[in-house]
């Protein structure tokens, strides 16, 4: 069964992927520095989007009350 956390794992993996491989294609094609400083950007916050995905601490969960 695949989980929320297992999802957006995968998820914020694929962005980096992506905006990487954008990136990469058109910088290839011939871009401008600042076009480039603007890739480098999208590249590094796809990065701390996945980085601050894994780290993030899980909500805390309120103790339930034993029953009797």
């Amino acid at each position: 069964m695949i989980t929320l956390k297992d999802l957006v794992n995968g998820g914020s993996a694929s962005l980096v992927i992506v905006s990487a491989a954008l990136a990469g294609h058109y910088i290839a094609e011939g871009m401008t520095p600042v076009q480039w400083a603007g890739a480098a950007c999208a590249v590094l916050g796809s990065v701390a989007v996945a980085v601050a995905v894994r780290v993030w601490p899980a909500p805390a969960k309120a103790p339930q009350q034993q029953r009797d």
